[in-house]
C-alpha cells in the first residue's frame, strides 16, 4: 500500500463514519508560543479540544504534516524522522472510548480497508496510579473487538497518559495500537510496549477525559473528547513488510537522487546508509519548511535556526559521502520531491521558486562557513605540530565548532590527516553543557503542544487585530499579517511592508488601537462561509486553508466596524478591558517583513 492509497482509505472510512474533513494546517503554528512547529496532528485543533465549537462539527478528520526536533543528532537510524504526515480523527464531546476503539479496530482489520491480520495486534493501556484508576473501560472495548488478556499490556503515566501540558488543564490515558513483526517473544512475558523492537506502534487514541486542577486533583470533565493519530510513514512500512521507512516508496524517489548524486549504492555500507537517511529526512523537512505558506528562512533563532541546522547537516553528510560541492546538490532533488508531493500538498509547487532559492543560498553560505573553518584550523596547525604528544585539546575543537560552525568530524579529518589525534572526550564535555544550556533556554519553547488561552494572552491575542487594522490604516492595504507570537508578557506581529515606520507612523497606529480600547467596543463572532465572510468585509490571512465554515471576529458595531477578521483564537468580549497599548520596537523580520513588539499596560 503507498502513502497515497493510505491517506485516502483513512478520510475515506472516517468520512463514511460522518466525520467532516478538514484541511491540515501550517507547519509553523500562529499565536502559540510553546512550540516552534506543528508537532501533531491535534495541535491546531487545541482550541476546540478545550471546549471551542469547531465550525466543521464535532466529529473531525484530516491528514497533517508535523515536524518533530527533540534530537535531530539522533536522525539517521531506520525510522526516526524529523518531518512526518500524521492521519487524525477528533471526537469533539461526540463517541468516547468504546466507538473511537471500535472505528480503530475496524479500519485497522476490515479486509475492506488495511486487512492486518487480528493476531498481529497489540495493545497497551493505563495501568493507573495513585491519582487516577486503571482504564478498565478501555480494556473492556478491546476484549470485545476480540483483543486477547495476553496481548494488552498495561503501562505506567509515562507511556499511557497524554497531558496536560502545563500543571493544569485537559488531560487523559491513551490506548496505543502495536503491530507484532517479531518471530518469537523475546521472554516470556514480552508484551506491546515492549523495548526489544519487536513490537511497532502504529495509532494512538488519547481520551481525554479529566481536568488536572490547581490542587493537582484529575476532575472528570463534562465534555470528553477523543484526539487519535497514525503515521503515515511507519504504518506503510509495516502494511509492506519493510524494515525502514527509507525502504518505502515515501522515500524512493530522493533516496534514489541521493544515490546518483553520491555514485553510491544503498545497502552497501552502514555508515555510508545512514548519511543517505540523514539527507533524505533533513531535505524532506526542509523543504516542507521552506514551501510552507509563513515559510520562514534560515537564521540563528527560533524556526530559522532548526532550519539552517537541517540543510547544513544534510550538506555535511553530502561531503561525506563524496558529492562535489562545486554546484549546489541539494535543490535538485528538492525540486523531485516537490513533484511527488505536490498532489497533497500544492503549497510545495506554489512556493517552489522559494525552496530552491533559500536551499542554494544557505548550501552556498554553509561552503564558505566550512571553507572559513579549515583556514582556522591551518592557524592553528602549527601549534599543534609542536606539541609532541599530537593532541590537539578538545576546547579547541569545540571553539571551531561553536564559533565557526566547523563540525567536529571535519576537524577530526583534518587532524587525522596532520598525524594529530582530537581529544573527543573533552569536546564531547564541552558540547554536552553547549547541549544543557540550549534545551535551558528552550525550555518554554519546547514544553509542550498547548496554547495558552489566559485571560492576559487572550487580551493580547484580540489586540492583535486592533493593531492589524490601525497598520492598515495607516501604511496602506498592502499591510498583511505575515505571523505572530503571544505570550502572557507581550505580543509580536509580523507584516508586510517595504520600509522601517517613521516615528510618526508608529505614535498614529498607537493612537488609533487605544482610541478603539477606549471606545470600549463590542467583540463578537460568528459562523459562516469563507466566501460571505470575504464578501462582508473580512480579512482572511493570505496562503491559510480553511474549513467549508469559518469563525468570523467583528470589533466593533455591525455596520461601521473597526475591524473583521477570519481567526479562530480566543478574544475578549469588550476592547476596553485591554488597558493602554504601546509599541516597544519596530524592526525588520525579513525581506519586505517588518515586526512590531508591543504590551499592554
Amino acid at each position: 500500500m503507498t502513502a497515497d492509497e493510505l491517506r485516502k482509505k483513512y478520510i475515506e472510512f472516517f468520512v463514511a463514519k460522518n466525520h467532516a474533513q478538514i484541511q491540515g494546517k501550517s507547519l509553523l503554528p500562529d499565536n502559540d508560543p510553546t512550540v516552534l512547529f506543528t508537532t501533531a496532528g491535534m495541535h491546531p485543533l487545541v482550541p476546540y479540544l478545550l471546549g471551542e465549537e469547531h465550525p466543521a462539527g464535532n466529529r473531525l478528520v484530516n491528514y497533517q504534516k508535523c515536524i518533530r526536533t527533540g534530537d535531530i543528532d539522533s536522525v539517521g537510524n531506520t525510522s526516526h524522522l524529523t518531518f512526518f504526515e500524521m492521519l487524525g480523527n477528533w471526537s469533539l464531546g461526540d463517541y468516547f472510548k468504546e466507538g473511537a476503539i471500535e472505528m480503530s479496530f475496524e479500519f485497522l482489520t476490515s479486509p475492506q480497508w488495511l486487512n492486518i491480520p487480528v493476531e498481529k495486534l497489540g495493545i497497551t493501556v493505563f495501568e493507573g496510579d495513585g491519582d487516577v484508576e486503571r482504564d478498565d473501560e478501555s480494556v473492556a472495548a478491546w476484549r470485545k473487538m476480540g483483543i486477547p488478556e495476553n496481548r494488552i499490556a498495561y503501562l505506567p503515566r509515562e507511556d499511557n497518559w497524554w497531558g496536560p501540558a502545563g500543571s493544569t488543564g485537559p488531560c487523559g490515558p491513551d490506548s496505543e495500537m502495536f503491530y507484532y513483526i517479531g518471530d518469537a517473544p523475546c521472554k516470556p512475558d514480552c508484551k506491546p510496549g515492549c523495548s526489544c523492537g519487536k513490537w511497532l506502534e502504529i495509532w494512538n487514541d488519547v481520551f481525554m477525559q479529566y481536568n488536572k486542577n490547581a490542587e493537582g486533583e484529575y476532575i472528570p470533565l463534562a465534555r470528553k473528547c477523543v484526539d487519535t493519530g497514525m503515521g503515515i510513514e511507519r504504518t506503510v512500512t509495516i502494511l509492506n513488510g519493510l524494515k525502514s521507512v527509507y525502504d518505502t516508496e515515501i522515500f524512493a524517489p530522493v533516496r534514489g537522487a541521493v544515490e546518483q548524486a553520491a555514485g553510491y549504492v544503498y545497502g552497501t555500507d552502514e555508515e555510508k546508509d545512514k548519511s543517505v537517511r540523514i539527507i533524505c529526512d533533513h531535505l524532506r523537512a526542509s523543504t516542507f519548511i521552506l514551501g510552507d505558506p509563513k515559510a520562514v528562512s534560515p537564521s540563528n533563532v527560533g524556526a530559522g535556526y532548526v532550519l539552517r541546522r537541517l540543510i547544513r547537516r544534510a550538506v555535511r553528510h553530502g561531503r561525506k559521502l563524496g558529492i562535489s560541492t562545486s554546484t549546489p546538490f541539494l535543490s535538485p532533488i528538492a525540486a523531485i520531491l516537490i513533484e511527488q508531493m505536490q498532489g497533497p500538498y500544492p503549497e510545495l509547487s506554489e512556493n517552489k521558486a522559494n525552496i530552491i532559492e533559500e536551499l542554494d543560498r544557505e548550501e552556498k553560505k554553509f561552503l564558505e562557513t566550512l571553507q572559513k573553518g579549515e583556514h582556522e584550523f591551518e592557524k592553528l596547525l602549527p601549534n599543534l605540530l609542536k606539541d609532541p604528544r599530537k593532541i590537539m585539546p578538545g576546547r579547541l575543537a569545540f571553539k571551531l565548532y561553536d564559533t565557526y560552525g566547523f563540525p567536529i568530524e571535519l576537524t577530526e579529518e583534518l587532524a587525522l590527516e596532520n598525524s594529530i589525534k582530537v581529544n573527543r572526550d573533552e569536546f564531547d564535555e564541552a558540547f554536552k553543557k553547549h547541549q544543557e544550556l540550549s534545551r535551558a533556554g528552550s525550555e518554554q519553547v519546547f514544553k509542550g503542544g498547548l496554547q495558552d488561552h489566559g485571560e492576559t494572552t487572550t487580551k493580547y491575542h484580540t489586540a492583535t487585530h486592533l493593531l492589524h487594522q490601525a497598520l492598515r490604516t495607516v501604511l496602506g492595504d498592502h499591510v498583511a499579517q505575515k505571523g505572530s507570537n503571544i505570550t502572557a508578557e507581550r505580543l509580536r506581529f509580523d507584516f508586510a511592508h517595504p520600509a522601517p515606520m517613521t516615528a510618526e507612523e508608529i505614535k498614529k497606529v498607537e493612537s488609533i488601537v487605544n482610541g478603539q480600547i477606549e471606545k470600549d467596543l463590542s467583540v463578537t463572532a460568528q459562523l459562516m462561509s469563507l466566501d460571505e465572510a470575504t464578501a462582508s468585509g473580512a480579512i482572511a490571512l493570505f496562503g491559510e486553508k480553511y474549513e467549508s465554515q469559518v469563525k468570523v471576529y467583528t470589533i466593533g458595531p455591525a455596520e461601521g466596524f473597526f475591524t473583521k477578521e477570519v481567526c479562530g483564537g480566543p478574544h475578549v468580549e469588550r476592547t476596553g478591558v485591554l488597558g493602554k497599548f504601546t509599541i516597544q520596537k519596530e524592526q525588520s523580520s525579513s525581506a519586505g517583513v517588518r515586526r512590531i513588539r508591543a504590551v499592554l499596560g
